[in-house]
């Protein structure tokens, strides 16, 4: 589903020649209708971090169409929007628990979504909500928190940055209480980027016929973002990770 390709004309310079001998021109195709990208935005996430998944989206080679879904929407949430989608973004937001008790009853309608080939971007909290405990359980595995784990370089829910190994280069990332992800014996997944301790940052695996791809840091995150927590700005922001991610989960 390449993004604003136009198909080969049916023969050298878009002519075919006719049982008479007589050449005319084929008609042009029909452009290809850019693919939709929803983007939950709504009491489950925070202002600020649906734009900038909007934003990181709208940057990519796949030329999506973004629109926002959520309660106070042109668009609600609803299998019928998700139909039309080729993938359907959570951003980053509150707490686990609050994010949860808003969006469970979406939970079967996201599953189908993804099972039926759809594809699914979860960040931060995001990242969460596709574990299972609880979530969407779109994962072969589970998700856990980083702050939490052995050995873990952040020890606090505050806004801050980490370190993680992306594609075995060493990136800085801005990050608040994000996810670590794990997997189940044999299970199989794309593994993007790791924390220092060794725990999944970012990966990419099947659910059903379609794919999701989580992340517990914040590519997508602008300059304001740091600047507005006190913190420096990394040397390089991670729109280059969030749109490896991006090209990863939309692959066949």
């Amino acid at each position: 589903m390449a993004p604003g390709s136009f198909g080969r004309l049916l023969a050298a310079g878009g002519r075919a020649l006719t049982g008479r001998g007589l050449t005319t021109r084929s008609p042009l195709p029909e452009p290809t209708e850019p693919p939709v990208a929803l983007v939950y935005r709504g009491p489950a996430t925070l202002p600020g971090c649906p734009e900038a998944v909007a934003a990181l989206l709208k940057s990519s080679r796949w030329g999506f169409d973004v629109r926002y879904v959520g309660p106070d929407e042109d668009l609600p949430l609803t299998p019928q929007a998700l139909a039309g989608a080729a993938l359907y973004a959570q951003p980053g937001g509150g707490t686990l628990k609050r994010g949860y008790r808003h969006l469970k009853r979406h939970r079967d309608e996201i599953r189908q979504f993804v099972h039926s080939g759809g594809r699914y971007l979860g960040i931060c909290l995001g990242g969460y909500l596709a574990g299972a405990t609880p979530g969407f359980a779109l994962l072969p595995g589970d998700t856990d928190q980083y702050i939490a784990s052995t050995a873990a370089t952040v020890d606090s829910d505050k806004s801050t940055v980490v370190q993680v190994l992306w594609h075995g280069r060493r990136r800085t990332l801005f990050f608040q209480d994000g996810p670590y992800f794990w997997l189940r014996p044999n299970a199989q997944a794309d593994v993007l980027a790791t924390y220092p301790n060794g725990k999944i940052a970012a990966m990419v695996t099947h659910f059903g016929a379609g794919r999701v791809a989580v992340v517990g840091p914040h590519p997508e995150a602008t300059d304001d973002w740091y600047i507005d927590a006190g913190l420096r700005v990394a040397g390089r922001l991670g729109t280059d990770l969030g749109s490896d991610l991006v090209d990863t989960v939309m692959k066949p």
